[in-house]
């Protein structure tokens, strides 16, 4: 499909009615004729968005986006010729907007009527550097041109989806503003900003195998459960178990070139310490402010329902459109569960007949749908890219059987779920390795033998192994104490407790410590397993548990906060002096 060559209030309505019910945000309308489902509708003369969700006879029923304060009967009501659709262009990245994307730090547009002020910024121009010529026969996604939207990103104008043919015009280089025309293709004229309808994914040349991972920079992810680029997970827990922290360090520390980041539905003050925070986090590639290659979508729970609904389609639509030019995206949902909450609301007022917990019948669909536009990609330029999506979820009550969470857990490859008990222990990430999994570990461990790590996978293997007997023997000490186990269990037991504690914690407040290198992961777990493999055999050769258990290994269990991503050699001197300690007990 082409994108819509106009935006929202600029190109003329097909048709006009007025306004004849209002309750709450849904309005009833009359007079609009031959209008469809989805058709976005604008009330008033500050032209309010609406989206039209019902239609019996001569009644049409809007869902609004807007606060409906001050909508009476006999309101003019225009009918635009489109769905909900999007400015995408330079200027998008480093900035703040809400869920139609309107920009919020120019101010509260939420809380003004109508499209407000253009989130590209209507009056800056971009240093434009032509990519064709003349007489270039071109297709969808070719390169018409280039624009240095920051200092790491290079923003690629492209052939809009639906358009080919040869180059007539193209633009000398200089600056040019976000509507003026880059090239004139036949007779289509290509603007420097596309609309795109964001509930329609857009378009690929084919999808890829998902067997290159996503490098998070937190040890416990990319151990035990990796996921691939252009994948997807979801990461669910209660309240206090370290969400958002968890996400903002896989944001700030993920190999992707451009991060998408939507706040859905989450309380106003969680939102205005990230509003305050990320702008500070410095990006680890170039030493500048992390918000030069991120988007910040923001809708919180006094906003709009219907604009929260629509935020999480806005997200991965912008993440599809850096995607389109060869970078590699991930969308960071907080939280689906607002998001999910929302069509409840959306649901009930429409009359549906609901399902579990009165969530939507659609919802496992709906999920679907979005996770869904999620891949690894050949673009239609040709190019490979990603974009990858990860969801929080925040079960009511921590119960991660309800709806959300169980539907969820269906469509995702990766599910890091967080542990109340782990993070009442100060254990952070408090990912459970019991309730987690990873679809992709498979697929990436081949990708490991390709690059030549031909023991990823049975690293793997052993501290699940270790974590999970664990797990098992940590039951029974509790009802016969430590000291009835066998010699071999108890040894099970202090290894797991270095894995724990060496390992899988990270401790994102220390510089040594938030970035996990993949030489640094391997380090670790192969010192830890040294540590192991030795212990079993002093134990085999006699010497017990007790012995064991009495060696000092602290220094192992600090070595992952004091060496840095790059400083193997200090892991590797902790681990010998680890086992210098057990021979001692021989």
């Amino acid at each position: 499909m082409s994108a819509p060559s106009v935006g929202p209030t600029s190109g003329a309505g097909r048709t006009s009615g007025a306004v004849v019910r209002v309750s709450g945000p849904l309005v009833e309308v009359t007079g609009l004729e031959d209008v469809a489902l989805g058709t976005v509708i604008e009330v008033g003369d500050v032209h309010a968005p609406g989206e039209v969700i019902g239609i019996d006879g001569s009644t049409t029923t809007a869902q609004m986006y807007e606060y409906t304060g001050g909508i009476g009967p006999g309101v003019p009501v225009t009918a635009t010729d489109h769905q909900l659709t999007v400015p995408l262009g330079p200027g998008l990245l480093g900035g703040i907007y809400d869920g139609l994307l309107r920009p919020l730090t120019t101010g509260p547009d939420f809380l003004a009527p109508g499209w407000g002020t253009s989130s590209l910024g209507q009056d800056r121009t971009w240093p434009f550097a032509p990519a064709v010529a003349r007489g270039d026969d071109v297709g969808p996604g070719t390169v018409l041109g280039t624009v240095a939207e920051t200092s790491v990103i290079e923003h690629r104008i492209l052939v809009p989806p639906g358009v080919e043919g040869r180059v007539t015009h193209v633009a000398e280089e200089g600056a040019l503003g976000i509507d003026d025309v880059v090239a004139t293709i036949g007779a289509h004229e290509v603007p420097m900003t596309q609309w795109w309808p964001v509930r329609h994914p857009r378009p690929v040349g084919s999808r890829l195998p998902g067997d290159v991972p996503m490098r998070t920079g937190q040890r416990v992810v990319d151990l035990l459960f990796p996921i691939a680029r252009g994948s997807t997970a979801a990461v669910p827990g209660g309240f206090g178990t370290g969400k958002t922290l968890l996400l903002q360090q896989i944001a700030k520390w993920c190999d992707a070139d451009v991060i998408v980041y939507v706040g859905c539905g989450e309380r106003g003050n969680e939102m205005a310490d990230l509003l305050e925070d990320f702008p500070e986090l410095e990006d680890p590639r170039t030493g500048r402010s992390l918000m030069e290659r991120t988007v910040i979508l923001v809708n919180t729970s006094n906003m709009p329902v219907m604009a929260r609904e629509a935020s999480i389609h806005t997200g991965i639509t912008v993440a599809e459109y850096y995607r389109d030019m060869g970078h590699d995206t991930v969308v960071i949902a907080d939280s689906t569960s607002r998001w999910a909450q929302a069509m409840r609301e959306f649901s009930t007022r429409t009359g549906e007949l609901p399902a579990e917990q009165g969530y939507p019948a659609g919802l496992a669909s709906a999920l679907a749908d979005f996770y869904e536009r999620a891949g690894r990609v050949r673009t239609l330029g040709g190019s490979e890219a990603s974009s990858t999506i990860i969801g929080a979820v925040s079960p009511p009550g921590g119960d991660k059987t309800e709806p959300v969470t169980s539907h969820t857990q269906r469509f995702v490859r990766g599910f890091w779920s967080l542990d109340q008990s782990l993070a009442a222990a100060r254990h952070y990430p408090a990912v459970s390795w019991s309730d987690s999994f990873s679809r992709d570990a498979d697929h990436l461990a081949a990708w490991h033998v390709d690059q030549g790590d031909t023991g990823w996978a049975d690293r793997r293997a052993r501290l699940m192994r270790l974590l999970g007997d664990a797990d098992q023997l940590e039951s029974m000490v509790q009802l016969v104490g430590r000291q009835a186990l066998p010699d071999h269990e108890r040894v099970t037991l202090m290894a797991a407790r270095i894995v724990r504690e060496g390992v899988m914690q990270q401790n994102a407040l220390n510089d040594q410590d938030a970035y996990s290198s993949p030489e640094k992961n391997r380090a670790l777990v192969d010192a830890v397993l040294a540590v192991h493999t030795r212990a079993r055999e002093l134990l085999d050769a006699g010497v017990p548990a007790s012995l064991l258990e009495e060696v000092d290994l602290s220094p192992l269990l600090r070595v992952r906060e004091q060496a840095g991503p790059d400083q193997i050699d200090r892991i590797e001197q902790a681990r010998d002096a680890a086992l210098e300690r057990l021979e001692e007990q021989r």
